[in-house]
This record gives C-alpha cells, sequence and structure tokens, in this order.
C-alpha cells in the first residue's frame, strides 16, 4: 500500500516538461545557495553514516568536491564502497536535493591549492612540527570528489499560503497536494551538462 501512496504522491508532482537546461540551472542555484550538505556513506559493517560536509566547488554536472582529511574514517566508507549520496536541504524554503553517485580521493596538490581557504586551518589544527599546521602543503588534507549519476530536487514555486491551501485540501479529498515541482536528471542529462560545460 505505501508504495502505491508514495507512487502517487511522486505523479502528482513529477515534472518531465521542463526542458534538461532549465533544470540545470535550477540544480546549480539550489546547490550554490546551501552552503552544508550531508554526505552519506557505507561502513564496512554495511551501516549508513552521513556527515555534515562544506561543498567546496561545485563543477558542471554536478559533481561536487570537499575536503577532507586522509585520516578520517569516512575515506574507509569510501574504500570499502565508494557508491554515495549528498543531500541538501534548505529548511526556508523546503527545497531540497539529492545527488547520487561516485566517489573518489585525492591528493592532487594542484587541486588543493585551488581549493584551499585559510578557514581550513581551523579543521585541521596545528600539532607544532612545521609539517601538520593546516596550510596548504598539510599532508592530511584531502579532497573528495563525487561524480554525480543521478539527481533528484524539489523546488518551491508556490507561495506558502498555497503550499498550506494545498495540503488542507489533499487531507479533505485524499489527493496527494501539488506542493512543487519534483525533477529528476539521470546519467545521460548530467553527461550532457559536463560536455557542455553548463555552469
Amino acid at each position: 500500500m505505501s508504495s502505491n501512496v508514495d507512487a502517487s504522491s511522486k505523479a502528482r508532482n513529477l515534472d518531465e516538461t521542463t526542458s534538461n537546461e532549465q533544470q540545470i540551472a535550477e540544480l546549480y542555484k539550489l546547490i550554490d545557495g546551501i552552503e552544508t550538505a550531508m554526505l552519506t556513506t557505507r561502513n564496512s559493517n554495511g551501516q549508513l553514516v552521513s556527515r555534515a560536509m562544506q561543498t567546496r566547488q561545485r563543477v558542471a554536472g554536478a559533481d561536487i568536491w570537499f575536503v577532507t582529511n586522509i585520516k578520517s574514517h569516512k575515506l574507509d566508507d569510501l574504500h570499502f564502497d565508494s557508491n554515495v549520496n549528498v543531500a541538501y536541504y534548505k529548511p526556508s524554503t523546503s527545497d531540497w536535493v539529492s545527488v547520487s553517485g561516485t566517489a573518489t580521493i585525492s591528493q592532487d596538490k594542484a587541486k588543493i591549492a585551488e581549493l584551499y581557504q585559510p578557514d581550513l586551518k581551523a579543521w585541521f589544527g596545528d600539532l607544532g612540527d612545521g609539517i601538520h599546521n593546516g596550510e596548504v602543503n598539510d599532508p592530511r588534507i584531502a579532497l573528495v570528489f563525487v561524480k554525480a549519476e543521478s539527481v533528484h530536487y524539489q523546488m518551491q514555486n508556490k507561495s506558502a499560503p498555497r503550499v498550506l491551501f494545498e495540503i488542507v485540501r489533499g487531507s479533505l479529498t485524499g489527493e496527494r497536494p501539488a506542493v512543487g515541482p519534483l525533477r529528476e536528471l539521470g546519467a545521460s542529462e548530467l553527461a550532457t551538462a559536463r560536455a557542455s560545460g553548463q555552469k
């Protein structure tokens, strides 16, 4: 029964008419407007683990760069299973984004230098040995690159009173409320965005 309910809700809100180019533009705007993401990995016990991460860079195709510590347990998870989810949520509007993809670990010096900001020093600390000091050449600094394979997102296009009206009407009629367009982008659409360089 729950699957039918879920399917009904999705069908009510799923938007299949908006162009891929517009969807990509909306997606980028949403990701760029939400500073903190939740990165979910799977550990060697099969458990899902989520943690807050600051997006360092979003590139074409909704691919995402994060900075982390090479000693972090999340990297153990990624060695076990590179499949991840990155989720964004904006409480003020209830907009959300879910990015499913594969993650790779990098310590490319040029990319670290590109993404490094002084605020990172607070997260790494200074061990006082002149090497592990939180500066750009600190060997603990690593990058996680998430290549998006599919994306789901929903953004509000109605006023708060209208959304409330839809919810109340749904409770009275039994119909799922149309609260905002739900959009999906698959691997082919994301690959096209990468190839076009749309940013």
